[in-house]
């Protein structure tokens, strides 16, 4: 079940980014960063005093709080690379660094995480995973590859940090904080850089979609808070990864009619290292069960 609730979370991402797309056509990079977080925040809010849930009511270590921070450190970095390197090479960098900080978790069960090491056996998988991010990335700037590779790791540590206060609180909680901080630093953001936007002339668009983006975040965060604890974070990235790409694919050849071969290899190339892995993981608890 969790795998396939995996798989759900990177349709949706791939729903996000196209309604969270047309929102920064639409306003601009850092407002729509702002708007995102509002729509979120209200929705989360309005979730949790349904459930009669009281946010404040305790008080854990702080940086169990920065989850929301840090994704928004992963928006800016992804609205750098974009128009730098391609869609592709920011999608294929992004999983190399969820992938290795999702291995270091792993295996050495940071941030209080459970230790899943990894076997030599899997390095074939592995290999196979490598292969499939390497032929989507089409194009090389310096600066733009490093912070794709720092977003996705930025990705992992934000679910990871979410996961962990929600295992403490509610996924309810965790999500609503994850917006509520996100929000303030956002705002932050926008008034160090986008000096260029003016959210405060803010007018509706008539294609009321593209506000969905902040809820389907909700949704995201929240199905991150109820998988992180339960499967391995490398496998869950992969399988987020194998939703986004193959509804990313449909997505493109639906509104655009675009299609890329590069993202289509990588993602079978990637689903069969996934496969490999999880094969053996399979075939291991077998013997370890006789």
């Amino acid at each position: 079940m969790y795998y396939l609730l995996s798989l759900l979370t990177g349709i949706f991402i791939s729903v996000m980014i196209t309604f969270n797309g047309g929102l920064t056509a639409q306003y601009g990079i850092y407002s729509a960063t702002v708007i995102i977080h509002i729509v979120g925040l209200v929705f989360i809010s309005g979730w949790v005093l349904s459930k009669r849930e009281r946010p404040f009511a305790g008080r854990y270590a702080w940086f169990l709080y920065l989850g929301g921070a840090i994704g928004v450190l992963t928006t800016v970095f992804t609205n750098f690379a974009f128009g730098r390197i391609s869609v592709s090479a920011i999608l294929a960098l992004g999983l190399f660094g969820q992938s290795v900080m999702g291995i270091i978790i792993d295996q050495y069960g940071l941030l209080g995480m459970p230790r899943h090491p990894l076997s030599k056996r899997k390095l074939i998988g592995l290999s196979l995973i490598l292969c499939g991010i390497a032929s989507m990335i089409t194009d090389f700037h310096a600066a733009a590859v490093a912070v794709s590779f720092a977003a996705g790791v930025c990705i992992v540590i934000s679910r990871t940090l979410n996961a962990r206060l929600s295992e403490l609180t509610s996924v309810h909680i965790s999500t609503f904080f994850n917006y509520f901080v996100g929000l303030i630093v956002s705002v932050f953001v926008y008034f160090l850089l986008g000096s260029q936007e003016n959210i405060f002339a803010f007018t509706v668009s008539p294609n009321l979609y593209i506000y969905l983006g902040g809820i389907l975040g909700v949704a995201v965060v929240l199905l991150s808070n109820i998988t992180v604890t339960k499967i391995s974070a490398f496998y869950l990235t992969l399988l987020i990864f194998v939703g986004q790409v193959f509804s990313g694919i449909l997505i493109d050849i639906i509104i655009s009619q675009a299609f890329s071969p590069h993202n289509l290899i990588g993602g079978i190339l990637v689903t069969i290292g996934l496969c490999v892995n999880l094969l053996l993981d399979k075939r291991t608890s077998d013997v370890h069960d006789r």
